[in-house]
């Protein structure tokens, strides 16, 4: 799974954290909705905005996260924004937002757009620069993780669970905030199975999740071997079966581990 990809899975299903990252009140989520915008007559993409729900003196939100060095990217950002702007009927100001894992990373050609970027319309936010105050969120603590070192990775995630436990009352919204963190902690550790993972914790959080005991009780897990030992590609048996693409992943990287002992 791309890193950008889990941002905006991030934004997606908690977009307090969001606004925890350009200090702004949590709360500000609750006018807002994230989404993915396309420019229809120029038939382009916009993976990250938060659209105003209702007040139009609210800004339109452009986020853009970048894990990778890319010279063109203040030209392609802005690029992007000024067309949807001109297509758009919204009459909202707007504000850009550049996540990056650290200041290294952020090697834009800017000259062009000094003034831009000089203005305060765009934030730049470098995750390993966030204060050490901040990362007792527990929502900036799960966009740290990304970057922690592997080292100190197993740790933090035991702390951020804890932390999910203690500070989310619906049992609802807990198991998908953990269900984000599991995620992330596949990301980063790819080479191991969600068995190993689920050891390096000390406990069983995957078992414990809804969609796992559904698919449990529907008898959709014990399916899964079969359906790829005949050729069906992961995204398709998820897919198919209605589960989480990580959850299927994971499964097969233990069958494919069993198969290689035998």
């Amino acid at each position: 799974m791309k890193t950008d990809t889990i941002f905006y899975r991030l934004f997606q299903s908690f977009p307090s954290i969001f606004f925890e990252l350009i200090h702004q009140p949590p709360e500000t989520a609750n006018a807002y909705q994230f989404a993915s915008v396309e420019v229809k007559q120029l038939a382009f993409r916009i993976d990250g905005v938060f659209l105003p729900t209702s007040n139009a003196a609210s800004p339109i939100y452009f986020v853009e996260v970048q894990f990778q060095p890319d010279k063109k990217l203040y030209s392609r950002l802005f690029a992007e924004i000024f067309l949807y702007l001109d297509k758009t009927e919204l009459t909202n100001n707007w504000q850009g937002v550049v996540v990056y894992p650290r200041r290294g990373i952020d090697v834009g050609e800017t000259e062009r757009y000094a003034e831009l970027l000089a203005s305060g319309r765009v934030s730049r936010i470098y995750l390993d620069e966030l204060d050490a105050g901040e990362t007792q969120s527990i929502g900036i603590g799960t966009v740290k993780l990304v970057i922690e070192p592997e080292s100190t990775a197993v740790a933090k995630t035991r702390e951020l669970i804890e932390l999910a436990k203690q500070q989310i009352a619906s049992e609802v919204t807990q198991k998908e905030f953990l269900k984000l963190i599991e995620t992330i902690v596949v990301y980063k550790f790819p080479q191991k199975s969600r068995e190993e993972i689920e050891k390096m914790f000390g406990l069983t959080e995957l078992k414990q999740t809804k969609v796992y005991q559904e698919a449990k009780e529907e008898g959709k897990l014990e399916t899964i071997p079969f359906m790829l030992n005949s050729g069906i590609t992961v995204e398709q048996i998820a897919a198919g079966l209605g589960l989480d693409v990580e959850l299927v992943r994971s499964l097969a990287a233990q069958v494919n581990a069993h198969q290689k002992k035998d």
